[in-house]
């Protein structure tokens, strides 16, 4: 088992900015690297799977664990409810996983004033048209649909400044080698290194 603590990297953008493509491609380089499944109360899409994209829940079900005190952060997106559990969050980290959260503005807002050590990246498009030619060519939404993404997306890019760290997903190589590099960054905290190295550290201060 991974001695060191993983750390939590909060990841997020507007939806088109291909934010989830970026952290696919991570995650089959990168072994230590995982995503935290939500919960949450949206419909499940075709090609998803239960407990690997999310843990989908009824609305009842839903409002009883968050109560209950089971959800580490929650937030209502597009009429639907997402939260990130608390136990299964706090039980990656502590084996040593780099965990990453998909969330929205509220969300990261939350877990950066429980957890200031937590890093908080956002992903923007290169351009506006870019974005909505992104959404258009999913073939998912109607027209209005769109346009209601994309008035969402701008509320959402409006807090890219309360982030920590900011990259535009505009050549798709270059934004993943610059998101494997803040990931390989993140590991070199003093935090991180302290208890892989301790042994070490003692040794040079004897």
């Amino acid at each position: 088992m991974n001695s060191t603590r993983g750390q939590l990297l909060i990841i997020s953008a507007p939806s088109g900015a291909g934010k989830t493509s970026l952290i696919k491609a991570l995650v089959e380089q990168d072994s230590r690297v995982e995503v935290s499944v939500s919960h949450t109360t949206r419909p499940k899409r075709p090609g998803e799977a239960e407990g690997i994209n999310y843990f989908f829940v009824s609305t009842e079900t839903f409002n009883e664990m968050r109560e209950a005190g089971a959800f580490f952060e929650s937030a209502q997106v597009f009429g639907h409810f997402y939260g990130t559990s608390l136990a299964q969050l706090e039980s990656r980290l502590a084996e040593g996983a780099d965990v990453i959260l998909e969330i929205d503005w509220q969300g990261a807002q939350q877990v950066q004033s429980l957890l200031p050590d937590s890093a908080w990246l956002f992903i923007l498009p290169p351009s506006i048209d870019a974005l909505k030619a992104r959404l258009q060519a999913r073939g998912q939404d109607a027209d209005d649909t769109i346009d209601i993404r994309m008035n969402a997306a701008r509320e959402e890019m409006s807090h890219w400044e309360e982030a920590n760290y900011l990259i535009i997903n505009d050549d798709f190589g270059t934004a993943l080698g610059e998101l494997q590099a803040l990931v390989r960054t993140l590991r070199l905290r003093t935090g991180q290194q302290q208890s892989t190295l301790q042994d070490l550290i003692e040794d040079l201060l004897a």
